[in-house]
């Protein structure tokens, strides 16, 4: 299993926050453009646990699907997702939000597996690692754009 992990601070209220993160298209805003990432339910979406929310993205040419289901629900101080079907063997990422210092810190904490046992830790070192670290380094930035805060530390990996 891997794991990353994220932490951010914004000078914004806890609730206005959540509220940004709670409307699933929100999520297209924070994915980088080469992923082709496109919302497939409906929208607005009412989020809740128990809701799914499919989606379609690119992954170096490939086209994936991706459905995931909300299945912790706790405004406005956390959510968790996980994938029900897509890309990955297991993905289950928590959300938290936490009001500080006159602002709130977000964190994030993905873990995941690829498929295909030995090819899939290959594939995990030389490419699919960065992506995600790649996919979260343009979240960090993009939520720093909208809602102010200190940018971005240097690098981190997924591990």
């Amino acid at each position: 299993m891997y794991t990353i992990q994220r932490e951010q601070w914004v000078p914004r209220p806890l609730e206005d926050v959540f509220a940004f993160f709670s409307d699933a298209a929100n999520l297209e805003v924070l994915t980088p453009a080469w992923l082709k990432f496109k919302i497939l339910t409906p929208t607005p979406i009412d989020v809740s646990a128990g809701t799914h929310i499919r989606y379609r993205l690119s992954w170096h040419g490939v086209p994936l699907r991706w459905t995931t289901e909300i299945t912790g629900w706790n405004p406005p101080h956390e959510f968790q997702d996980i994938q029900l079907s897509g890309p990955y063997k297991l993905w289950h990422h928590t959300h938290r939000f936490r009001a500080r210092d006159g602002g709130t810190e977000l964190s994030d904490k993905v873990e995941y597996v690829l498929p295909f046992g030995f090819l899939g830790r290959i594939a995990h070192a030389l490419q699919v690692r960065r992506n995600v670290a790649q996919i979260f380094d343009y979240r960090y930035d993009r939520i720093q754009q909208m809602f102010g805060g200190p940018a971005r530390p240097s690098p981190s990996r997924a591990r």
